[in-house]
C-alpha cells in the first residue's frame, strides 16, 4: 500500500486487524509511522489495548476484544482459560471477571499487564477454538477458575453450574485437580468432595451440613421420584426414604416467571397427592435461619412417620426406573 495510504482505507486497516485489534508492526508494515502511532493512541481515534496492539477505536473493549488482545498478546501456542474460557464455553457468564487468564507454554516470557493474567505451563493442554480464538477444554478452564477463588461457596457455585448441566463430573474434575498444579488447590478440592456427595448447589451443599448438624436420620441428594407402578413423580433436592418426606430448595432463579412457579405448584401438588410430604425452603433461609429451616424438616420428617409410608420408588436422578411387569 502507498505510505500514508492506509489513511483512506478503513477497510484494509480492519482487514489486517482481528475483532479490531492489530499489531503495530502490522500497522508499520502498512505504512502507518511510529509518531502517526503514538498520535493516533493518545486521545485519538485509536488506543493502546495490551503492549503492541492497537485497538482501532478510543471507546470501551468489548469482552471479545479484550479476549483477542489477550490472545494476540500471549502469542502463538497460547490459550485463554479461567473465566475467560469458561464463558467461551458458555458457562460463568452472570459472573465474569476482569481479567483474562492466558496459559503459555513454559519457553516463553510473559508479563501479567493490563486485565491479562499469564500462567506459564508444562501441562498446556490440546486448544479448541471458540469464536476464532484458542481456548482451553472446559474441565481446565473450570479448574484454572477455581484454584483462583478463595471464598469455598462461592468455588461450589462455580462447579456446580457446570456440573449440574451434565457438561463435566465431579471425579473427573478432582484427577485433574490432583495431576495439575498444587497452588491454589485446596478450596477447590474441599468444594468439589462437598459436590460429590450428590449435591447440585451451594444451598444443597449447606442444606447438608445443616442437616448432618441437627440429627436428622441420612437422607440422598437429587432423586427421581416414582410410583411402584412406573409413574414418574418428580425429582426432588433431598429425600428421607425411610418416611417417603422430600426437602426442596426453591431458588428464585428457577422462578423467574409466573409460569416457572406455577409449574413448581404442580409438580409439588402432584408429590403430595401421592403421599409425599413435602418441605421448601429458599437458599437464603437455609443460609440465614439455618434453626428455623432444621426444625421445619424435622416437623415434616416426623408428620410423615405418623402416616403409613406410600409406596414411592426413589432412584439417584436421571436413572430411569422400570417397574417391575
Amino acid at each position: 500500500m502507498k505510505r500514508g495510504g492506509w489513511a483512506d482505507d478503513d477497510y484494509a486497516l480492519r482487514q489486517k486487524s482481528k475483532n479490531g485489534v492489530i499489531r503495530t508492526s502490522v500497522l508499520k508494515a502498512m505504512g502507518v509511522g511510529a509518531k502517526t502511532i503514538v498520535d493516533r493512541t493518545s486521545g485519538g481515534p485509536w488506543q493502546r489495548i495490551l503492549p503492541g496492539l492497537v485497538l482501532l477505536h478510543n471507546g470501551q473493549p468489548s469482552q471479545q476484544q479484550r479476549n483477542t488482545a489477550a490472545s494476540m498478546y500471549g502469542g502463538d501456542g497460547s490459550m485463554l482459560s479461567g473465566r475467560a474460557g469458561l464463558a467461551l464455553h458458555g458457562f460463568g457468564t452472570a459472573k465474569t471477571s476482569a481479567d483474562v487468564l492466558v496459559l503459555i507454554p513454559p519457553e516463553r516470557h510473559r508479563k501479567d499487564v493490563s486485565f491479562v493474567v499469564t500462567e506459564r505451563t508444562e501441562r498446556m493442554p490440546e486448544s479448541t477454538t471458540k469464536m476464532g480464538l484458542p481456548v482451553a477444554p472446559l474441565d481446565r478452564s473450570l479448574l484454572d477458575a477455581s484454584r483462583r477463588v478463595r471464598d469455598r461457596r462461592a468455588c461450589v457455585a462455580l462447579f456446580a453450574e457446570v456440573v449440574q448441566r451434565g457438561a463435566v463430573d465431579v471425579q473427573s474434575l478432582l484427577v485433574e485437580l490432583n495431576e495439575g498444579c498444587g497452588r491454589g488447590s485446596a478450596v477447590p478440592r474441599r468444594a468439589l468432595l462437598e459436590l460429590m456427595g450428590g449435591a447440585h448447589s451451594v444451598a444443597e451443599v449447606d442444606a447438608e451440613k445443616l442437616f448432618e448438624r441437627s440429627g436428622l436420620p441420612p437422607s440422598v441428594a437429587n432423586v427421581d421420584l416414582y410410583t411402584e407402578s412406573g409413574e414418574f413423580i418428580m425429582t426432588t433436592d433431598r429425600w428421607f426414604d425411610d418416611v417417603a418426606c422430600a426437602c426442596e430448595t426453591d431458588s428464585y432463579l428457577h422462578h423467574a416467571s409466573p409460569a416457572d412457579y406455577e409449574k413448581t405448584i404442580k409438580r409439588r401438588a402432584n408429590a403430595e397427592g401421592h403421599g409425599v410430604v413435602v418441605t421448601s425452603h429458599t437458599p437464603k433461609m437455609i443460609a440465614e435461619e439455618p434453626e428455623r429451616v432444621a426444625a421445619d424438616v424435622l416437623t415434616a420428617y416426623r408428620r410423615a412417620q405418623e402416616r403409613p409410608r406410600p409406596n414411592i420408588v426413589a432412584v439417584l436422578q436421571g436413572t430411569r426406573y422400570r417397574a417391575a411387569s
